[in-house]
């Protein structure tokens, strides 16, 4: 007996078997019944799995089973449809796929065949929880999704990628990725707050919107809490998060431009990250917690997705670039963090996808790039300490003055490690 071929259609009843054991689960559950269980499924699987072996001796005889697998799919689909009066096929589909999947071991395919099947238990099994996604998903959503679609496969593609302009300062082509980056970065922020819901109370919301604007954040909670004065942990919590997100969407801003840069600011903004992660998750478990009630009708939970917005980041982003390459040029390293002091004033990801795309065409020097990116991030964690203390009021303030003491100094001090061990 070859074990080999004993292994591969066990391996194919198992990955059969799998899959119709969550098809018969999921219907159990809901009281119903389904046309094939995990035995049928099972049997399937190896149908494929035989196709294959016996194709060898007779022509065509994996077309033959397809028809006849496909016919008999097909007929139960249709007495489900006159009797039962149900249109789901998603069944009778997964039953078609287990089939091919046996004739993919057969062919040798098992890698990718365990792959699929588990791909397929996921998605089958995630169904009640993206029923919950779908109904809050709203026509304007829609029309989000297809404009970043339309940002970066129609528009992108046809902007020139060179330097234009009188001094050369301004490229089109990087000009809109920075902003496409940006408008996925936040989309994704946008669409956790959306799944989170009202219940999931202010750290999630602030976690979520922090990959969306940390800034808004803060303005938004420290409303909030002035005109509530709910529990002040659970709104120093919500902005502390959303800070200490930024920490990681820095990191994600300079890898998807230099992962080298990336790497080198992770020895600071890791352990800032995870501090800020300890001390929010601290503050918000000795709170009373706060649902997110008006949260989800304040600026955080609005679509950041829209043309005008990316607009907005273009421009501001080709200000940023031009203004670094132009000042670098002419007062050196000094000028460059003039740029991003100013900068970090209204916004951390402009500077950051500067910096790191000049740091990638060696246009500017790791540690002049390094510092630019911490001045920035430094200055606006202080402004938006300077807004919770103006809209929230000094207790509040207080709170968030301890976190940044403790998120920002460990930074800063892993940056300067870092550049000290690792001159450049």
């Amino acid at each position: 007996m070859d074990y080999d071929i004993l292994k591969a259609i066990i391996l194919t009843l198992a990955v059969g078997f799998t899959v119709g054991m969550q098809r018969t689960l999921s219907r159990l559950e809901k009281g119903k019944h389904s046309f094939a269980g995990s035995r049928t499924f099972a049997l399937i699987a190896l149908v494929g799995y035989l196709s294959g072996w016996i194709s060898q001796k007779i022509d065509h005889f994996v077309l033959l089973t397809f028809i006849i697998i496909g016919t008999l799919l097909s007929i139960s689909y249709y007495l489900k449809v006159t009797i039962s009066h149900k249109h789901g096929m998603t069944t009778h589909i997964s039953a078609l796929i287990v089939y091919i999947l046996g004739l993919m071991i057969y062919m040798g395919l098992d890698r990718y065949a365990i792959f699929l099947g588990v791909i397929m238990v996921v998605l089958l099994e995630i169904k009640p929880r993206l029923k919950q996604i779908e109904s809050k998903i709203s026509r304007t959503d829609i029309d989000a999704v297809v404009l970043l679609l339309l940002m970066s496969f129609v528009i992108l593609p046809i902007l020139p990628d060179e330097m234009i302009g009188p001094y050369k300062l301004f490229n089109p082509y990087k000009t809109w990725l920075m902003a496409v980056i940006i408008a996925g970065i936040s989309f994704v922020g946008y669409v956790a707050i959306k799944i989170t819901g009202e219940s999931k109370g202010v750290l999630i919301t602030g976690a979520a919107g922090g990959l969306i604007s940390s800034t808004g954040v803060s303005v938004s909670l420290s409303k909030l809490y002035k005109n509530a004065q709910g529990s002040i942990g659970s709104y120093g919590a919500g902005i502390a998060i959303a800070s200490t997100i930024m920490y990681i969407r820095v990191l994600i801003e300079a890898a998807i431009i230099d992962p080298y840069i990336a790497w080198r600011l992770s020895y600071a903004y890791i352990p800032a990250f995870l501090v800020g992660l300890i001390y929010s998750w601290l503050l918000y478990r000795g709170s009373s917690g706060v649902s997110n009630g008006n949260i989800m009708n304040s600026e955080i939970a609005k679509n950041p997705l829209q043309l005008s917005e990316a607009i907005k980041f273009g421009i501001l982003f080709g200000i940023v670039y031009g203004a670094v390459a132009f000042v670098k040029s002419s007062y050196g390293d000094i000028g460059v963090y003039i740029v991003s002091f100013l900068s970090g004033i209204t916004d951390v990801d402009a500077i950051t996808l500067s910096l790191s795309q000049l740091a990638k065409s060696r246009e500017l020097n790791m540690t002049a790039a390094m510092s630019g990116i911490v001045i920035a991030s430094v200055v606006n964690s202080l402004v938006k300490l300077g807004i919770v203390y103006w809209m929230g009021g000094k207790d509040l303030g207080w709170i968030l003055t301890k976190f940044f003491i403790l998120s920002l100094g460990v930074m800063v001090l892993g940056v300067v490690a870092q550049l000290y061990s690792n001159p450049i």
